[in-house]
């Protein structure tokens, strides 16, 4: 059973110290847009097969989604929400993929060359993507106040474990426009655990992501349960990598580690203030 959706009320935001809860921006992309880009045979069968654990029609409405928006998603990887993203945008809106510059490393030129040749090799899905190339040291995501929304999923504890989140947080906060939503999935820590305690874990505390999207003048509109697995025991050797889609220790339990699924996430979104 999928986990339902929950925002957290005001009363509960503000016993956790977090910050007070906002009403939920309104999505206007309808369940039947989702169902036509969910369903889309453009889509890889190994990325549509993660849909069980990553719930995206209800993260995007979370995150309040509209079709006339400009988005960016920053390193999209392989393309995984590329391929929901690109066409729902691609009429009314701006899809924008923000990759880390070819130039850093051999890694990152080839996964530039992967997610460019993707798009190339589908017009009709992606020919509007526009790709944007970032300096992870020092990270610029487009000209200051030109985006609607920034997302990011599973990427917060690469630039914690890099150093360079604080930059990046900041960036966020410049490409936005006042009022614009900052969307934010990752693996979430064991409750009472630092940063330090999860060191190149792959997990986060959700606390020390909220400060560092406060830190950067970010406020915390809310909180949602819908990306949570309660199975994850968050205790594996080789990190969040254990779990599938990772499987890095092949075929070594990898029943057990089916089964579980997906890490568990924490879902937030920010909001940059207006002025």
């Amino acid at each position: 059973m999928k986990p339902a959706l929950m925002v957290l009320s005001l009363a509960a935001l503000s016993a956790t110290g977090l910050a007070a809860a906002s009403a939920a921006p309104e999505s206007t992309v309808t369940h039947a847009q989702f169902a036509s880009v969910l369903s889309g045979d453009w889509r890889v069968p190994q990325n549509a097969a993660r849909d069980q654990y990553r719930h995206p029609e209800q993260t995007l409405k979370f995150f309040g989604l509209r079709p006339d928006q400009t988005v960016i998603e920053i390193t999209p990887g392989n393309g995984w929400y590329s391929e929901l993203l690109a066409p729902l945008l691609k009429d009314k809106g701006h899809y924008v993929a923000a990759i880390v510059d070819p130039a850093a490393s051999d890694y990152a030129k080839k996964s530039a060359d992967s997610l460019k040749q993707k798009y190339a090799a589908d017009p009709a899905h992606y020919g509007k993507v526009e790709v944007v190339a970032y300096a992870p040291e020092a990270p610029v995501f487009g000209k200051p106040g030109s985006a609607d929304t920034v997302l990011t999923f599973r990427n917060v504890h690469n630039w914690v474990d890099a150093g360079n989140e604080a930059a990046t947080f900041k960036a966020f906060y410049e490409v936005l426009k006042p009022g614009g939503t900052l969307g934010v999935v990752d693996h979430r820590a064991k409750p009472g655990t630092t940063a330090k305690d999860n060191e190149k874990n792959g997990y986060l505390p959700t606390d020390y992501v909220v400060k560092l999207a406060q830190k950067a003048g970010f406020k915390l509109a809310a909180e949602s349960e819908i990306n949570a697995n309660p199975k994850d025991t968050k205790d594996y050797p080789d990190g969040v990598w254990t779990l599938p889609p990772a499987l890095v220790k092949g075929e070594q339990d990898k029943a057990k580690y089916l089964a579980i699924g997906e890490s568990d996430r924490m879902t937030l979104r920010f909001i940059k203030p207006e002025k």
